[in-house]
């Protein structure tokens, strides 16, 4: 049954739900910007991601003062409090990351000195400090499911170096820190996805902020959105070999399988941080020795290029390359948050800036004439 002035488009697919100032997605060109900026100037000029969360939440790249003012409170915060270690100890070992970073982060609103204050300011600080906390949650659990003690953040770090620190105990290599800021960066924001919708929603009913970015991980986590990369990485270990990836995706195509990595709603053209993440992906493996994965990727891309017009995503190569620089398959949608969360909380902040309840319509589909009949007539 349709609502009046209302029509059901499958998916909410290019429905427009909010105006947005913050990034824009051009479908038609594949190009995407913040705040004006194309990412591909972004990383040509070598920003740091930094900068970037910054441009995210002002609008305007930082002055060196503002970029030096916000990278410190960034590493300030990014140590974890005792209750906040003493839950991730409490965890099975066996737990799946993404579940424990979705915990971990309403646990975190529990403990915010912040907690209650929904100015501007104070928004601003619980922002900072999810953006600095979330990868020292990923790698302290990843550090203690595997029987070690979490290692404390090194300020003197950036975001991306630290991260490697972390969760190796050694800094990370130029290449490594260098390859992990561009990803950090590509995956900052993306218009209207799934997870921010999501955090958005929860904004919108004027819940908190640590609630809000809650929803978002828990939307992030599902195959269809930040679980395709680590999809992707598990379908390349199961082809195994160069030889075999052709066949294998031939097969698959003939079976009517999904093949992760492929395709985009929004992008008619290449994703352009695909663009990016096929040359680290290239580059890592080189400097690794071990090019096969890249390799097998190339094929897979033809293959499926030719067969069904599709192009890789950002999901697609960003599976080898964070394998080839040595992260577990099992982090790598975590680490999407890592990033995710400084386009999620510049939403937020927007939403709260401009509010209005996001309510939706639904078309009935269901009876609507049925008479009740008491339960002993049934």
């Amino acid at each position: 049954m349709s609502n009046e002035n209302t029509s059901f488009v499958a998916g909410l697919e290019d429905v427009v739900a909010n105006t947005s100032d913050i990034c824009f997605v051009d479908g038609q060109e594949g190009r995407l910007i913040y705040h004006g900026y194309d990412i591909h100037d972004l990383i040509a000029g070598r920003a740091t991601f930094e900068e970037v969360i910054y441009l995210l939440w002002h609008g305007k790249l930082p002055t060196k003062t503002e970029l030096q003012t916000l990278t410190a409170a960034i590493a300030e915060n990014r140590k974890l409090d005792e209750p906040t270690l003493r839950f991730l100890q409490s965890v099975p070992r066996k737990s799946n990351a993404m579940e424990v970073l979705r915990t971990a982060v309403s646990f975190l609103g529990l403990y915010d000195p912040d907690e209650g204050d929904e100015s501007l300011e104070a928004n601003v600080r619980k922002a900072t400090r999810l953006v600095a906390k979330l990868p020292s949650i990923v790698t302290a659990f990843e550090r203690i499911r595997q029987g070690l003690d979490p290692i404390e953040p090194d300020v003197s770090l950036s975001a991306a170096a630290d991260f490697f620190y972390q969760l190796r105990g050694t800094k990370p290599n130029e290449f490594e820190a260098n390859a992990f800021n561009t990803a950090l960066i590509l995956h900052a924001d993306h218009e209207l996805n799934a997870s921010t919708f999501s955090a958005r929603v929860t904004a919108g009913t004027l819940s908190d902020m640590y609630s809000a970015i809650t929803s978002a991980v828990g939307t992030l986590k599902g195959p269809l959105h930040g679980g395709a990369n680590e999809q992707v990485m598990k379908m390349l270990l199961e082809i195994g070999e160069l030889s075999r990836a052709e066949e294998y995706i031939a097969d698959a195509l003939a079976a009517k399988k999904k093949i992760m990595g492929f395709g985009h709603r929004v992008y008619r053209t290449e994703d352009p941080r695909a663009t990016h993440l096929r040359q680290l992906s290239r580059e890592a493996g080189e400097l690794q020795g071990e090019t096969k994965w890249f390799e097998m990727s190339q094929v897979i891309e033809q293959y499926v290029k030719e067969h069904k017009g599709l192009n890789p995503n950002v999901d697609f190569y960003s599976a080898s390359m964070y394998y080839s620089i040595g992260i577990p398959t099992h982090l790598f949608t975590p680490i999407f948050a890592c990033s995710r969360v400084s386009g999620w909380t510049a939403h937020v902040l927007e939403q709260y800036q401009n509010n209005r309840l996001i309510r939706p319509r639904a078309e009935y589909t269901g009876p609507t004439n049925c008479k009740y009949i008491p339960i002993d007539e049934r």
